[in-house]
């Protein structure tokens, strides 16, 4: 069974060419794509997958990055490493570290690939919550981390109003969570002034390029409880100093973004570990806002878990459709997690819908 990527947008139109996804989720040498929460890089007609390498047992990150190639999204080539975990003790991306959510961006100007992940320090669970940056001048690597912290410090969100920049919030008189004080207290930027001097937390995210070349990190920050949205340097490998927090105290992560006629569309997942949950999605006229919340947009039996998988990617293709990315999580072994990939419609209203009546399962294992 093979699922077809066809797109109708509104009402009938022309089909265009069948891309046709695996049904079996190997490699050409017959190996299981070990490339989770990940993402996809279109260069010189050729896809470029990057991904979590994921142990067959365990959590931490004991080799690094992959990167497999394909030229139809259906028979992919395994290229390697592209970033390598280090055996240097103390090392940022020291073995045993966390990496996760890698994605990877071309920069025309400078001529090199971009890659950005969440990073954890190894032996401190995810305290850290870092962005990390590295960089190559070939799509497939190696890469060479350059730096990793927090982001923009000292620098608060620009949607932030005065008055939520003047308030005097402190961390321990709110111990208890979910309470309506303590959510009232996070929306007006409870841990955006606890982690203001140091930057804020960043833990799943995604990146996206406009078509003016201006590149943005979206991440889930403030302790998974509020996306924040950062406009990057021109070379892509630093933050300009320029955010905004959206949903504050919406509880959302594995942030996805793509834009379809002049809107901005979000998808992204609530926050269960490894258990699926029903996808949220929003929109707005301009990356910067003002963005809304809409009904799911998975259509279907298990639309109410997103089909047991979370999302970590949309990929828009050179014809103008959409690719919607996601994993089915399997933490007895993670290496074999699962992969959704579903094509995007458009119903009458330019709304978004993802079905299932396409799909593929992922291969049982």
């Amino acid at each position: 069974m093979a699922l077809s990527l066809v797109s109708c947008q509104g009402k009938q139109k022309e089909k265009k060419a069948e891309i046709v996804i695996p049904t079996e989720w190997k490699d050409t040498g017959g190996e299981y794509i070990n490339s989770h929460g990940g993402g996809i890089l279109t260069y010189e007609g050729k896809y470029y997958w990057f991904g979590e390498h994921r142990p067959a047992k365990g959590f931490a990150t004991e080799v690094g990055v992959n990167c497999y190639s394909s030229e139809n999204l259906r028979v992919w080539n395994y290229e390697g490493v592209a970033l390598s975990v280090s055996d240097e003790e103390g090392n940022e991306i020291e073995k045993g570290c966390i990496m996760e959510r890698p994605k990877v961006i071309y920069n025309a100007k400078t001529r090199k690939f971009v890659m950005w992940f969440h990073l954890e320090l190894k032996g401190r669970g995810y305290e850290a919550a870092r962005a990390a940056v590295a960089v190559s001048d070939t799509p497939t690597g190696p890469y060479r981390l350059i730096h990793s912290g927090r982001v923009n410090p000292g620098i608060y969100p620009e949607n932030m109003t005065t008055e939520e920049r003047a308030a005097r919030l402190d961390t321990a008189q709110y111990r208890e969570w979910w309470t309506p004080e303590w959510t009232e207290a996070v929306q007006r930027g409870l841990f955006v002034h606890r982690d203001l001097e140091g930057g804020q937390m960043s833990r799943d995210m995604t990146l996206y390029v406009d078509d003016d070349g201006k590149a943005y990190h979206i991440y889930s920050s403030e302790e998974n409880l509020t996306l924040q949205i950062a406009e990057l340097t021109d070379d892509y490998q630093s933050h300009s100093g320029r955010y905004i927090r959206i949903f504050p105290a919406g509880h959302n992560e594995a942030p996805t973004l793509f834009k379809h006629e002049g809107t901005y569309w979000m998808i992204c997942s609530g926050c269960t570990g490894w258990a699926p949950n029903e996808a949220r999605m929003f929109s707005a006229p301009s990356i910067w806002g003002p963005w809304k919340q809409h009904p799911t947009p998975f259509a279907g039996e298990g639309a109410d878990k997103t089909f047991g998988a979370q999302s970590t990617y949309v990929l828009a293709l050179p014809d103008g459709r959409f690719l919607f990315m996601a994993d089915i999580w399997k933490p007895e072994s993670l290496m074999y997690s699962g992969y959704l990939w579903l094509p995007i419609r458009f119903d009458e209203n330019g709304v978004p819908v993802i079905s299932k009546e396409e799909s593929i399962d992922a291969p049982a294992q």
